[in-house]
């Protein structure tokens, strides 16, 4: 990536050629306004190098920098605003307990607003640059283009020579304490509290080097289409998610809920009994439609027209399949993306039902923060098109340390044991292919 080297580089990357569900690659750096929020604060860095602060509502305060643009035919991105919504931004939306330690510090929300962007179309085989001076127009985009001008071999780089080492991955939470945690759930359930609450433990280990080396070996083991690389002033992101949360295409937007996972089979005839098991699994099927019943309810809040046009799906990926559904609706008038990103965020497939006791209990439960994990990174384009995923299967490189998590939903049936191997096998293949790879002692 001939970018890596620029401030905030960003590559929303659809999975390809190993993923076939991904259509489009969205690379950009250098963005002429940064937003990052902390709490109830968002500084914003202007092109300029001048800086300001402000206490409004994140969602609101990015939608100002957003100026309107006539849509591209051929891409979906006409320059916009690019980066992540951390699933603790949701303190922003809702009022909830304070109890979980606090220790990643990353930004709740890092969002810059890129006047420019490459953009890959792999269905028709091409690639666009695509530069809006309207969002910038004192940007030196003469710069961008000689950088951008990939054929030239000073613009070639070697993934090999990117140097990264990691230690060992440990669990921060033990079989003992998970145990517990799944005990006082399944009593809140009995005691008519939740429906669902999506349960996640983390892993994490010390890391030097450059995170790119890192991604571009997962990508390769992790095929996915909802997949991005984010490089950040205090470390970076590397999500290999599978499910999308919003996408809004003109005045269509849809949501498309995982909920149900079982691994692999190692043979061809144990690989479809699993898939078998699932599609026909009650627990997967019942805990995938009360997810889809939360979203139906999210996105009535700022579309009309609401519908479930697939429900139960199977997709299958390298390591696991996945049931699927889609939540359609038809945009109301005057509304902006931005308004249906924070109403519905965070997305229900990963808090539980209902969302904002399921968001209690997790806080209460888990015993740190999940900065980014399971919020959303994607884009919002000028034209009014979004799309965002779900940040699972994600890394996160803080400081000197990468962390990783894996969760699932807990519902009246859970088994404790089974929830727990689960957790672990949604991540396993991110943790040992990095430690495979670049394990040392650091």
């Amino acid at each position: 990536m001939a970018l890596h080297h620029l401030p905030q580089a960003i590559w929303l990357d659809s999975g390809r050629p190993q993923s076939l569900y991904g259509r489009f690659d969205i690379l950009s750096a250098a963005p002429a306004i940064t937003l990052e929020t902390r709490e109830s604060n968002t500084v914003i860095g202007l092109h300029d190098g001048t800086t300001l602060t402000s206490s409004d509502n994140p969602f609101q305060l990015l939608q100002q920098y957003l100026i309107t643009t006539a849509p591209l035919t051929e891409v979906p991105f006409s320059g916009g605003a690019l980066g992540y919504f951390a699933y603790d931004l949701s303190r922003r939306l809702e009022k909830l307990p304070k109890i979980a330690s606090q220790d990643i510090e990353l930004p709740d929300m890092c969002v810059g607003i890129y006047p420019w962007a490459i953009v890959q179309d792999h269905q028709q085989e091409s690639a666009w640059l695509v530069i809006n001076k309207a969002l910038a127009p004192a940007y030196n985009f003469s710069e961008i283009e000689q950088i951008t001008r990939f054929h030239e071999p000073k613009n070639i780089f070697k993934i090999d020579e990117l140097f990264f080492n990691i230690n060992k991955f440990k669990a921060e939470l033990n079989v003992e304490s998970y145990t517990e945690a799944h005990s006082k759930i399944q009593t809140y359930i009995r005691n008519g509290d939740c429906y669902q609450v999506n349960f996640a433990q983390r892993f994490s280990t010390l890391y030097k080097g450059n995170p790119l080396a890192a991604y571009l070996k997962l990508r390769a083991a992790l095929p996915s289409p909802f997949s991005a690389y984010m490089q950040l002033k205090q470390g970076a992101v590397l999500s290999l998610s599978p499910e999308r949360f919003i996408h809004i295409n003109g005045t269509h937007v849809e949501t498309k809920p995982i909920k149900g996972t079982i691994a692999r089979g190692k043979t061809p005839d144990e690989d479809l009994a699993n898939a078998i098991a699932l599609r026909s699994s009650e627990k997967d099927r019942a805990e995938n439609l009360m997810i889809v019943d939360l979203l139906r309810n999210d996105l009535s809040k700022t579309c009309t027209d609401v519908k479930v046009p697939e429900l139960f799906s199977l997709q299958s990926f390298a390591n696991v399949h996945h049931l699927v559904s889609s939540v359609t609706g038809q945009l109301k008038p005057h509304t902006h993306p931005l308004e249906v990103l924070a109403s519905s965020f965070p997305g229900g497939s990963i808090t539980g039902a209902p969302k904002i006791r399921a968001m209690e209990i997790i806080e209460e439960l888990e015993p740190t923060r999940r900065s980014l994990y399971c919020g959303s990174l994607g884009y919002i384009s000028t034209c009014g098109n979004m799309d965002t995923n779900i940040a699972i299967r994600t890394l996160v490189c803080a400081d000197d340390k990468i962390y990783c998590w894996g969760g699932g939903g807990i519902v009246a049936d859970s088994e404790s044991t089974q929830e727990y191997q689960e957790s672990i096998a949604k991540v396993k293949v991110l943790m040992d292919t990095i430690e495979q790879q670049f394990g040392e002692s650091i």
